[in-house]
């Protein structure tokens, strides 16, 4: 008789033990993905589309994929094309450690907030990638680096654009310096890029992007300035018949985060995403090169003429427009020393 009445408190207790089991189980399967949903996340912001044949593209997947594959604590999302707003926007939010991370792009994006900055940007700067890698992993790129922490920023990496800007005109072939002289070339609207074209013998027209192809079809334009890669991509050798190889100006590219938001990390996530930027600006040094010529050959294959010409007189004639533009940048001393490296 005890035995058929405790037979039923057996198997109650060994299916709560069944139960208490199973639910352990769950509680530690739950463990992994708690965990993954407390991740730092980090949102990269890039004006560049979501394509990795642009360098700023490239520059921020590489650095999201070295992070998420290497850090228990932290994950990268990349928003391209400008989803998390235009980027003078999202620069002012960083600053105040809100919004985006941070971003992949140029220097000039940044010179309102850090004016020496500008001075990468000159134009006839940099001897060639290698020349503008080694200034910028020297002292000049830890003063500017420098100069950004002062402003509310760190900067996690420089790299180079994939390719320098040239001369692209609608009808008339440039063969040599002195052909350029007169000849309405469009360019960015800055101080920059109007006294680039300007020294060299051009009249700087100031235009939006959007207008270029239009305006060199109807010949409001002689031509306009931009790397081949644009050129080839936007299709303006529907419109253009030659480039010239002026190759005088390339903006360097870098990885600048939030300071506030830099902050946040531990030592181990810092390393981390320091070693995540520097190898994927290294990534985008190595492919420079080999992009430019591709784009070059690309555009050869379409029929548009490309002619390397003799910069020589273009560079001396760009040298006062420099020690100008420097001065006014605050940034002489920097540029004595890109000059002397």
């Amino acid at each position: 008789m005890m035995n058929r009445r405790t037979n039923p408190e057996r198997t109650m207790n060994r299916r709560l033990a069944a139960l208490v089991s199973v639910l352990l189980a769950a509680l530690l399967a739950a463990v992994p993905a708690a965990a993954q949903t407390a991740k730092k996340v980090v949102r990269i912001h890039t004006a560049g589309p979501n394509d990795t044949n642009v360098e700023t593209t490239m520059l921020a997947f590489q650095f999201a994929n070295y992070v998420n594959a290497h850090s228990d604590t932290v994950e990268v999302k990349v928003y391209p094309a400008s989803q998390l707003g235009q980027t003078r926007e999202v620069i002012e939010a960083m600053r105040l450690g809100s919004g985006a991370s941070g971003t992949t792009g140029g220097p000039a994006e940044y010179a309102s907030f850090v004016k020496r900055l500008g001075v990468l940007g000159l134009p006839f700067l940099w001897k060639s990638y290698d020349h503008a890698s080694a200034v910028l992993d020297g002292p000049v790129g830890q003063e500017l680096g420098d100069d950004m922490e002062k402003a509310g920023f760190k900067v996690l990496a420089w790299s180079v654009s994939w390719g320098y800007r040239n001369v692209v005109t609608a009808k008339k072939e440039v063969t040599k310096a002195a052909d350029l002289k007169g000849l309405k070339i469009r360019t960015i609207p800055t101080k920059v890029f109007v006294a680039a074209i300007n020294a060299m013998g051009a009249n700087a027209t100031p235009m939006n992007f959007g207008e270029i192809y239009t305006s060199l079809q109807s010949g409001v334009l002689d031509g306009y300035e931009h790397t081949a890669a644009t050129t080839l991509s936007f299709k303006f050798n529907e419109v253009a018949c030659c480039m010239a190889l002026t190759r005088h100006l390339m903006d360097p590219t870098f990885l600048v985060f939030s300071l506030p938001e830099w902050r946040r990390f531990n030592p181990t996530e810092q390393a981390v995403l320091a070693k995540a930027a520097q190898l994927g600006a290294e990534v985008v040094r190595a492919m420079a090169p080999k992009r430019e010529a591709e784009s070059i050959a690309a555009l050869k294959k379409v029929g548009m003429k490309v002619n390397d010409i003799d910069t020589a007189p273009l560079q001396k004639a760009a040298l006062a427009a420099q020690d100008e533009l420097a001065k006014e940048f605050g940034a002489e001393a920097l540029l004595a020393k890109i000059r002397a490296q």
